[in-house]
């Protein structure tokens, strides 16, 4: 004969099978009715039209449950063993006294039998369905050793489902641990893995009505298994147990398959339940942390220490450097001289397609040269147009790239040092509106002095420049801004000329350049700026050169200049002595009018088109070259003095990053617009969507709701964080000041922004709106959901405003940054999954979800909502749904469930991507070129 097929994995003997309790026949296929777990083959079994159902298969006294395979009392277990003694089934028994254990715990191997309550599957199969679950931990430890094998393999569970008393599926699994305590109190719970189950073809559930077959889905029931059963109800000795595997997870939620009126039974000897009593501490306790979570633990605890580890060093480095020995700050002595400078730009024009072309070369400068030496007042004049400008900014002050130049330009010093230090003051006043004129300068001297110079000595200098310039009376007041920054007027145009002197005079330059610092201002306050520059220059203690282009002087301010160069179209026409001995240079070419302005006669002399190339000049003489370019010539950012070796700021970066925040916090106290803003709109907004979902219902379309709420925070964050684009955008013209004089790195700039405009503007506001939208919708009310809830959304705000940060950083037009923002805000709205399901997206447009953070925000808030075991109850065309959300998030939205680390992880990619570009674009495109 062949061998057997044996069904209830059942093991083959023969030509026959060895079947698991409850079953019998030749193939395992026939239910046991009557009788009891001991008789094994001997038991009756259900025949023809009889089930379980059945009154023939009514349990005999001392067994319950569907089969008849749990016991209610310790007799039925000596009775089924024919030990002939009886037990009260206390657990005051000894040694091999028998015993039936009706609680959760299973000792050697127990049956539980319950009911499944779904209103789903009740609304589909009406009639009542019971599963069985034999649990076995060691059947060597059954009171009957010889039948062993019946009782399945150790640490293994075998369970099948009965509907209307007939067999529907079975399943299996191995590698089982039983938890006592870990989900309730005096709760159980099973853990296994290598699920296997098997749908029984014909029946109900598998195929006996094609419309509701669900053999694919059982059949696909695999991967791990869990049993969580609670403590029995002390009435009715009945409990609820849950029936979990990822499937029926997201079918049911996170509970799986409910299952309510369980009954447990167990015939055990009591000196098995003494010795498992024994070592109980073993097999008890609370739960573990999983390898997520200790993965997290670990990133976040080497974040910490890598952060403290960056404080130490910069800690060290900052007490270092206050060690340094100076060198002289008053050395003084040196001059600049250039000679056969040609500087030229190509003609770019622009075709009929956008695109740019380079043409011919227009030449700028032509072969110009010139000396000025320490203690010197040097203008340069000039019609517009003529390269004042272009001298002393490219070429002197070095302070853009200019790569058609050709020519030499030294600094003949007195002093043996090697390190140069030029400060350039730029024709615009660039200057911090909240600040103090005080402030101001005491900022540039903190970061552009050394460390080793006390606090108290750069107080006493800035007091010094005050007094210098003039400014001592407004020490306290606000520099304001001009018209049309939208700021409070301040101190007036001299006079924030004088502090942007200031703020270059404050480092002790070698070399003071200055381009047209008397534009814009009446004659007067010219003149006082004039008069400043000239006592700098003078100085007999530390005598300095001063070149300053000027742009139509009064005669007053004419006879400030110690020498003058005058410029036209390039070229230069006179190079001497200030005065009249312009005059005399040009007396042959045409006379000055008695009374006239000489500098009007020079710029006049310069217009004039019909002027011979040359005229009579006068040069100076000078010391040798300390620092040369030489043609073809790379100009490139000054190099500052060095006062610590090896770096070309005078500050180490956290006293960088500490004088910053300062000043981050005090602009932040003073001009508390666009924090109040942002909190009072977040409030107003977060009870207008918290009233709008308000409460939302557990329906299918409460849950649509509910992901229309997540989508709103979402979208709200995208487009507020467009403010962090306008304050990039206002404030670079500031740190492109800074930057080119060495104030600081770029790293510690956008560090304290980050600190100054993500805390308080970003993640204050998106706490406020989230918090108080969350507990009004009425979202999940699990304190670890709310607060990953929380995280994810902090998470994309970082990563927006880095992004913003980003546009307003590559782009110097504020409009266009702002047209792509708010552009790539659409963008991510039409992938993030709401409007259109992810999988409906053609696939030549699919991949674009990729790159999209507000997809992977809301599926994580999405996945956090469910994953808290959200389930759906509501009734379509009259049927009972009571599913879990995971499932109505799948067919919606297309959402992949257990993805909310992998959301994470790609979000905190987003912040480490746009982090890196916007520091590499700061560092490569954000400075005077």
């Amino acid at each position: 004969m062949s061998q057997a097929s044996c069904e209830n994995y059942g093991s083959q003997n023969g030509t026959s099978c060895l079947c698991p309790p409850g079953f019998g026949g030749s193939t395992c296929s026939q239910a046991s009715c009557k009788g009891n777990l001991f008789q094994g083959s001997q038991r009756p079994l259900v025949s023809g039209t009889t089930n379980l159902t059945s009154p023939d298969c009514a349990c005999d006294s001392g067994w319950t449950g569907t089969g008849c395979n749990v016991c209610a009392s310790a007799s039925a277990c000596s009775s089924a063993l024919g030990g002939g003694s009886s037990s009260t089934g206390d657990t005051s028994g000894i040694n091999n006294t028998m015993t039936c254990n009706t609680t959760p715990r299973v000792y050697s191997s127990g049956q539980l039998s319950c009911q499944v309550v779904n209103p789903t599957l009740q609304a589909l199969y009406p009639k009542a369905a019971n599963l069985n679950i034999m649990r076995t931990l060691d059947s060597s430890l059954t009171p009957s050793p010889n039948v062993a094998s019946q009782f399945g393999q150790a640490s293994s569970v075998f369970a099948s489902l009965f509907y209307d008393g007939v067999e529907q599926f079975y399943c299996k699994a191995s590698s089982c641990t039983q938890n006592i305590n870990s989900t309730s109190t005096n709760g159980v719970e099973w853990q296994c893995s290598s699920l296997q189950c098997t749908c029984r073809s014909g029946t109900a559930f598998c195929g006996a009505v094609k419309a509701t077959d669900l053999t694919q889905t059982i059949n696909s029931l695999t991967g791990d298994l869990g049993i969580d059963c609670a403590e029995p109800d002390a009435s009715t000795g009945k409990a609820k147990c849950n029936f979990k595997q990822q499937t029926l997870q997201s079918l049911f939620g996170q509970q799986g398959l409910g299952l309510d009126g369980c009954v447990f039974g167990e015939c055990v000897r009591q000196n098995v339940i003494d010795g498992a009593a024994a070592g109980s501490s073993s097999t008890s306790g609370g739960s573990s942390l999983s390898s997520g979570v200790i993965a997290g633990l670990a990133v976040v605890g080497a974040i910490v220490l890598g952060a403290l580890g960056l404080l130490a060093f910069g800690f060290l480095r900052q007490r270092a450097a206050r060690r340094v020995k100076l060198d002289d700050m008053a050395r003084g002595g040196v001059g600049v001289k250039w000679s056969g400078v040609t500087l030229s730009v190509p003609l770019i024009n622009t075709n009929l397609f956008g695109f740019r072309l380079q043409g011919k070369k227009r030449v700028i400068l032509n072969n110009v040269s010139g000396e000025v030496k320490p203690g010197q007042f040097v203008a340069i004049l000039g019609p517009s147009g003529a390269g004042k400008t272009t001298l002393v900014e490219k070429v002197l002050a070095r302070r853009t790239t200019t790569p058609h130049m050709t020519g030499t330009v030294s600094f003949p010093s007195t002093s043996s040092s090697q390190n140069i230090q030029i400060g350039f003051v730029p024709q615009q006043d660039v200057l911090p509106p909240q600040l103090t004129v005080y402030e101001a300068l005491l900022f540039a001297a903190q970061l552009r002095l050394p460390e080793s110079i006390s606090q108290v000595e750069k107080r006493n200098r800035v007091e010094e420049m005050l007094e210098l310039l003039g400014i001592a009376h407004l020490k306290n007041v606000r520099i304001g801004g001009t018209a049309g920054q939208g700021t409070k007027r301040g101190i007036s145009g001299g006079e924030m000329r004088r502090v942007s002197i200031g703020l270059e005079l404050i480092a002790s330059p070698d070399v003071l350049i200055l381009d047209e610092p008397t534009s814009g201002l009446d004659s007067v306050s010219a003149l006082r700026v004039a008069k400043v520059l000239q006592s700098i220059a003078h100085d007999p203690e530390r005598p300095t050169a001063v070149i300053a282009s000027i742009h139509q002087p009064s005669s007053q301010l004419y006879q400030t200049f110690d020498t003058v160069t005058v410029l036209s179209k390039g070229n230069v026409i006179y190079d001497g002595p200030g005065g009249l001995e312009p005059v005399r240079a040009f007396s042959d070419y045409t006379p000055m009018p008695q009374g006239y302005n000489v500098a009007d006669y020079l710029l006049e002399i310069a217009s004039d088109e019909n002027r011979t190339p040359e005229a009579g000049t006068e040069k100076g003489s000078g010391s040798e070259v300390t620092l040369k370019n030489e043609g073809p010539v790379h100009v490139g950012e000054t190099a500052p003095t060095k006062w610590r070796p090896g770096s070309e700021y005078a500050t180490t970066f956290l006293t960088q990053l500490e004088v910053l925040s300062g000043r981050e916090w005090k602009i932040l106290k003073r001009d508390k617009t666009l924090f109040l803003t942002h909190v009072i709109v977040s409030s107003v907004l977060g009870v207008f969507c918290g009233g709008l979902y308000y409460k939302t219902d557990l329906t299918i379309a409460g849950f649509q709701s509910r992901v229309g709420c997540l989508f709103f925070l979402g979208a709200l964050i995208a487009f507020s964080s467009l403010s962090a684009l306008y304050n990039i955008v206002e404030i670079r013209p500031l740190f492109l000041r800074e930057r080119a004089s060495h104030y600081y790195s770029p790293t510690s700039w956008l560090l304290s922004r980050v600190i100054f405009d993500v805390l308080p503007l970003r993640i204050v506001p998106t706490i406020l709106v989230s918090t108080i939208t969350y507990w009004m919708a009425g979202l999940s009310h699990d304190a670890a959901a709310f607060f990953k809830f929380l995280f994810i959304l902090v998470l994309y705000t970082i990563a927006m405003t880095l992004f913003n940060f980003l546009l307003g950083t590559l782009f110097t037009n504020g409009g266009i940054a702002i047209l792509l923002s708010a552009l790539s805000a659409l963008y991510q709205m039409t992938y993030a999954g709401f409007f259109v399901h992810l999988n409906a997206i053609p696939p030549v447009l699919r991949w674009l979800q990729w790159l999209c953070p507000l997809k992977y925000t809301l599926e994580a808030l999405s996945v956090n909502e469910v994953g808290s075991g959200l389930m759906i109850v509501d009734v379509l065309e009259g049927v009972p749904v009571n599913v879990s959300a995971a499932l109505i998030m799948d067919m919606l939205f297309g959402f992949v469930r257990n993805s909310y680390y992998r959301d994470v992880l790609v979000l905190f990619a987003f912040v480490a991507g746009f982090g890196i570009m916007v520091v590499g674009v700061v560092y490569m495109r954000v400075k005077e070129r």
